[in-house]
């Protein structure tokens, strides 16, 4: 009974241990499947993840690869503008030259035939006076025989006393012949200067441009002004340390200003706010990188300027240093006209005006072009700008007659040749031409009236009147006190007071009127 109680126990514990182990393996299996299950879910969602980020990687790609083509293509389309702009300003210029060389050819083919025709009236007379001298000649014989039958004078005394009349007679004709061609002389030449200076007018009309001091920089929305200024204005201060420019933000909508003395720094201002703005990326370290990049760009242009605009007025050999300075005179304005336009201007009427005299046109147009080269630096540089632009011009190995024509066009120092007479002549034109200076109204009447006060303070000044836009002053002095010789004196002392202490476009005539009137009535 305990053996078969022990086999039963043992066969019992067996079968137990069988199905644990059964149970055991099958928990198991379902253990190492419900795992499987999971890690093949961790790795779909692992899988759809990546290709969602795959997708997002490729489509921002996408986004910049189009925005780099943009921009290359917007780039590409600046320079085939530029470059179109500057064909077609050379093909004007070109056909200008080609209008120009046509006026001149047929002037010369004028003067040619008014040459020929002019020897052809010389040569008849010439004949003419051939004839006059031989009949003079039997008309002389035929007068001293009768002399001699008359007065019973020898022909020796009859001809000294004939030397004597005559020699009277051709002094009083010869004073008079001589005041005669003085006046017509006098005439003639105020005349031809008026016809020279017509036609230089005529032949030259330049467009006139007005520029002031302040810059304005438009924005593509308003908070770009405060992507300008930045935290606590570091920004700002910034861009105003790096260019030396004042940054004016106000009300103005989606608008800067920028205010600066200097052209040419605010002009580097300009480009550098612009690709700052463009950018987007507005930062200290970034806006000096922009400053700088921006100068080089502004240098290049200045020199590209200068280079151009000596090679359309075919101005050739020009020392780089003037190169620059020509350049430069884009940005300077003189009473709102642009000076590198002035100059062009001033370069065209002295090479016209030296043609028409026979003069060397490259010569006048090279002074022309040169004689206000000291503007590109007199805001930095004590001086006149006559004396500052002759001293660069004699440093650039400029001839003394190119130099002496840039420091006397306004009469600082005395124009000892034509082509100085001519540059100076051009320069007057050039800025007196109605629409090439301006002033304001309230700046334009002051000027007067400190003219007027002016003259009034010197003793013996009876009245003034400053006329023809301040252009010219006339005094009348009082008769009793102030003699001719002091009236002479009087209008050199007003004109030395003028220069020294107003400041006027162009030149000022002084005339001091002295007159006698005598007065009585007829009852």
């Amino acid at each position: 009974m305990n053996g078969l109680t022990w086999i039963l126990v043992s066969a019992g514990g067996l079968l137990l241990g069988l199905v644990g182990f059964w149970a055991g393996v099958t928990l198991y299996r379902r253990m190492g499947r419900a795992r499987l299950n999971d890690a093949e879910a961790l790795a779909a969602k692992l899988l759809d993840e990546t290709r969602k980020e795959a997708e997002l990687i490729k489509k921002t790609a996408a986004i910049e690869a189009r925005e780099e083509w943009m921009r290359a293509k917007a780039k590409f389309d600046e320079e085939m503008w530029t470059a179109r702009q500057e064909l077609e300003r050379k093909e004007q210029g070109l056909g200008d030259r080609e209008a120009q060389v046509r006026r001149r050819d047929e002037q010369i083919e004028s003067r040619e035939r008014e040459a020929r025709q002019g020897e052809k009236e010389t040569e008849q007379k010439r004949e003419r006076l051939a004839r006059r001298e031989a009949e003079l000649e039997q008309l002389i014989t035929s007068q001293n025989a009768r002399l001699e039958q008359i007065s019973g004078l020898t022909a020796e005394a009859a001809r000294e006393q004939l030397l004597r009349n005559l020699e009277e007679e051709a002094r009083g004709e010869g004073a008079l012949l001589a005041r005669r061609i003085r006046d017509e002389a006098q005439r003639n030449a105020e005349r031809d200067a008026r016809r020279i200076v017509t036609i230089a007018i005529q032949r030259l009309a330049a467009e006139q441009s007005v520029e002031s001091t302040v810059t304005v920089v438009p924005l593509p929305n308003e908070e770009m002004k405060g992507r300008i200024i930045g935290r606590e204005g570091r920004n700002i201060r910034a861009f105003e340390t790096a260019t030396g420019v004042d940054v004016i933000i106000d009300d103005t909508p989606e608008a800067v200003l920028l205010s600066g003395y200097d052209p040419v720094r605010r002009e580097i201002a300009r480009l550098a706010l612009e690709t700052l703005v463009r950018d987007g990326r507005i930062h200290p370290g970034r806006i000096e990188e922009v400053v700088e990049k921006a100068g080089q760009a502004v240098e290049r242009e200045l020199r590209e300027t200068g280079e151009h605009t000596a090679l359309d007025l075919g101005v050739h050999g020009l020392n780089d240093e003037l190169i620059r300075h020509l350049g430069a005179l884009r940005h300077r304005t003189s009473f709102g006209q642009n000076v590198l336009k002035h100059s062009t201007e001033v370069a065209h009427l002295a090479g016209m005006m030296a043609a028409e005299l026979g003069l060397d046109q490259t010569l006048a147009r090279r002074g022309g072009l040169l004689h206000d080269i000291g503007k590109a630096v007199d805001h930095n540089v004590e001086g006149p700008h006559a004396a500052i632009g002759m001293e660069i011009a004699r440093r650039c190995g400029e001839s003394e007659l190119i130099c002496a024509a840039i420091g006397g066009h306004h009469g600082e120092m005395e124009i000892d040749s034509a082509y100085g007479s001519l540059v100076q002549a051009a320069d007057a034109i050039s800025g007196a031409r109605p629409g090439a200076r301006r002033e304001t109204l309230e700046a334009y009447v002051k000027r007067l009236e400190r003219l007027e006060t002016l003259a009034e303070s010197f003793a013996g000044v009876e009245k003034c009147f400053a006329i023809q836009a301040g252009r010219e002053i006339r005094i009348m002095v009082q008769q009793k006190t102030v003699s001719d010789e002091d009236a002479v004196q009087l209008a050199g002392g007003i004109a030395k007071r003028i220069e020294k202490e107003l400041q006027y476009p162009g030149q000022i005539k002084v005339v001091v009127i002295r007159e006698t009137r005598a007065v009585e009535y007829a009852r």
